[in-house]
């Protein structure tokens, strides 16, 4: 176990400085001089070349990449080039504990959800509640995230104002009624994002495991049919789930664009379209990093769980 894990941090490393690599050569493909850009058209000859050389804009560009990757690695992700100029650090650490709230809130919404509707599915195969369930699962998915959102703001923000949901969100404070009045209505669209497939899955696995003679003769000695599904069924259908919801982890933290947008949200999603709108180089390739990075370590942490949930797995 311990050289697999090293073998994957490893890995993990390799793939961050190919990332970095490529994020940075894609970067340098952004049309136009980022410093007219940024000064404007009315920027004098002087403040434009103060304005390069003070973010580093006339090296070329493998001095360029070296020096970004070496103060990254340092925890120096370079200075934002539009607002105060302040350090990118504070700024995308920031933006990235209010998308992780996000997450955690959406986790705690859609995992229960779509694995309950699942394991109903499976156990009432080809009747009306699987279907019933399956329809409303894949209608779900089919729905753009702005749509959702904007019904959601529509029909409960505003039509409902008794519920104290506002239509747009802001970070919460520590409270758990916060949690829910800021974050219920972006957790429930991104919930809808991943209901349909996770419940699919689960239900596919569920049904995969009840048909294996384990189950059979456990129920045959007399084992409760609740004991073994939640025992020993659930321990091994789930195993496709987890690499799904890890997955969806790591896209809950900087794929959230259009929902943080849509609710006003301050989170990672957000502050990557502002980049992209403001050449804001350093900024977008932080937030492109973190997101990349949380990806990797999302997928490790579920062949580690698989591990743990099936000792028959050798990572060896």
């Amino acid at each position: 176990m311990l050289r697999y894990i090293i073998r994957r941090i490893l890995l993990l490393i390799v793939t961050m400085f190919i990332t970095s690599a490529i994020i940075f050569a894609l970067t340098q493909l952004v049309p136009g001089d980022v410093a007219r850009l940024i000064l404007g058209r009315e920027a004098s000859p002087e403040a434009l070349e103060q304005f390069r050389a003070e973010f580093g804009l006339n090296d070329p560009a493998p001095v360029q990449y070296a020096n970004w990757l070496v103060k990254f690695i340092t925890g120096d992700w370079g200075r934002s080039f539009t607002g105060t100029q302040g350090p990118v650090y504070p700024l995308v650490t920031g933006r990235m504990g209010n998308s992780l709230r996000l997450t955690l809130m959406t986790l705690l919404i859609a995992i229960p959800t779509s694995v309950l509707l699942g394991i109903i599915a499976a156990l009432r195969e080809n009747t009306w509640v699987d279907s019933a369930i399956s329809l409303l699962s894949l209608s779900v998915v089919g729905l753009p995230e702005f749509v959702t959102g904007l019904v959601l703001i529509n029909g409960i923000a505003l039509g409902a104002r008794a519920l104290g949901l506002p239509a747009t969100s802001t970070v919460p404070d520590n409270t758990v009624a916060d949690w829910i009045r800021q974050l219920l209505l972006p957790a429930i669209t991104a919930t809808f994002v991943l209901i349909g497939y996770v419940s699919r899955l689960t239900r596919a696995g569920v049904l995969d495991e009840l048909q294996k003679p384990y189950v059979r003769t456990a129920i045959l000695k007399g084992l409760p049919r609740r004991q073994v599904i939640f025992k020993h069924v659930l321990r091994n259908a789930l195993l496709p789930t987890i690499t799904v919801i890890a997955i969806s982890f790591g896209w809950l933290i900087g794929g959230l664009v259009v929902i943080e947008n849509v609710y006003n949200y301050p989170g990672l999603g957000a502050l990557m379209v502002e980049a992209v709108k403001q050449k804001n180089l350093f900024v977008l390739q932080a937030v492109v990093m973190v997101t990349i990075f949380f990806f990797a370590l999302a997928n490790l942490a579920a062949d580690l769980l698989y591990a743990v949930l099936n000792p028959r797995i050798r990572l060896d």
